[in-house]
């Protein structure tokens, strides 16, 4: 049985390494038969969450940008798949903002059970992506069915494209093939 995989890329630069490991989990995940969506947030308008808990109520932020789109998206899709770069050894902001204004998600009936985090960085060191992982994982705490399912980490990436090559693709690739 086929899921429903939401691949969100969160890197605002072109030819970017976080997306390049996005778009290989995408490929693994259509190659094992999955329905894929990947939505980029470049490009994206993403307002800061207003603490108003109006969302609650509504079931959609009442914020008029492109974050309800998406959080509906993340809403009915059994898989999320986030893909940042690692800045100051955290997730990009604009991941983190859009985690947050995913709060009309908490009261509802989500379908995602399992979440990846895709991370590159300039940094090697094999722990550089575990603060990120960490702030994912508070998030994840918050929604009892699901869990962190994976992760993979691509280090020593610094200009655009320079992943090509990087092992870290297959391993993105081959995690989002074994999605069944």
């Amino acid at each position: 049985m086929s899921k429903k995989v939401l691949v969100i890329s969160s890197s605002l630069r072109p030819n970017s390494n976080s997306n390049a490991l996005a778009d290989a989990f995408a490929e693994g995940a259509a190659s094992a038969g999955n329905e894929v969506e990947k939505i980029s947030l470049r490009g994206k308008n993403i307002g800061f969450c207003r603490g108003c808990l109006a969302c609650q109520k509504l079931g959609h932020c009442v914020i008029n940008d492109d974050a309800p789109e998406i959080t509906e998206k993340m809403l009915h899709a059994d898989v999320l798949v986030f893909a940042t770069p690692i800045y100051y050894y955290e997730m990009s902001g604009q991941l983190k903002t859009l985690l947050d204004r995913a709060n009309a998600l908490f009261p509802s009936d989500y379908a995602f059970r399992d979440i990846y985090l895709l991370a590159s960085a300039t940094e090697d060191e094999p722990d550089t992506d575990e603060r990120a992982i960490h702030g994912l994982e508070g998030w994840i705490a918050c929604y009892e069915k699901c869990r962190l399912a994976g992760t993979v980490f691509a280090g020593g990436v610094t200009e655009p494209g320079a992943i090509a090559g990087h092992p870290a693709l297959e391993t993105a690739r081959a995690m989002g093939a074994a999605i069944a």
